[in-house]
């Protein structure tokens, strides 16, 4: 039990402060303007534990990663896509409105995807990898979702309180913004890793 308990601790720590101003942590607060705050955090969790749960099998059995860079590649074009898109604007009817409130399912998997993205190749899925490897799965991957699931609810808390007040042309902009920033920073990573 101490030996989970500490893993816990540990890893909890690292990825909460490896997330902090990390891309996932920007999405977060760019989603957090768009959807209600339960759907994006089921969708962070979900995407997280998945991650992790790799990312600790990776650290903990194999000793090996991922080709993170290509996927880094592909995930980045996916964001800049994202923001294109996001200015772009949909036209919603009322019905679209309404479903977009209450952040059903749809919400839920768009979140869920998109961190899920984000975060292979992320710095803090290496990190899972590594902290696997010195205190073990379980406590790791449990405190590494756990880690990053309170960085990412601090930037919603952030952008539900931004979204109250900006105008919505104002939010349009800096979510496509935040979301272009993150597929650049991916593809940066990607490409430095792959030359």
């Amino acid at each position: 039990m101490e030996g989970f308990l500490v893993a816990l601790a540990v890893s909890f720590g690292v990825i909460f402060v490896a997330e902090l101003g990390d891309k996932s942590q920007l999405m977060a607060l760019a989603f957090a303007t768009r959807y209600r705050t339960m759907p994006i955090l089921i969708g962070i969790t979900v995407a997280t534990a998945v991650v992790h749960l790799a990312s600790v099998a990776i650290g903990y059995g194999l000793g090996s990663a991922l080709p993170t860079g290509w996927i880094s590649l592909l995930a980045g074009a996916a964001f800049i896509g994202f923001g294109l898109w996001t200015l772009r604007g949909d036209s919603l009817t009322e019905e679209d409105k309404r479903k977009a409130a209450r952040g059903g399912k749809s919400a839920v998997l768009t979140v869920g995807v998109a961190f899920f993205l984000a975060e292979l190749g992320d710095k803090t899925m290496l990190a899972t990898i590594t902290l696997a490897t010195q205190y073990g799965w379980f406590g790791t991957w449990v405190g590494s979702t756990i880690g990053m699931v309170a960085a990412d609810a601090l930037a919603i808390i952030v952008g539900r309180l931004l979204g109250r007040k900006l105008p919505e042309r104002t939010i349009k902009y800096g979510a496509a913004a935040l979301f272009a920033i993150s597929g650049i920073w991916l593809i940066i990573d990607a490409l430095t890793e792959l030359l």
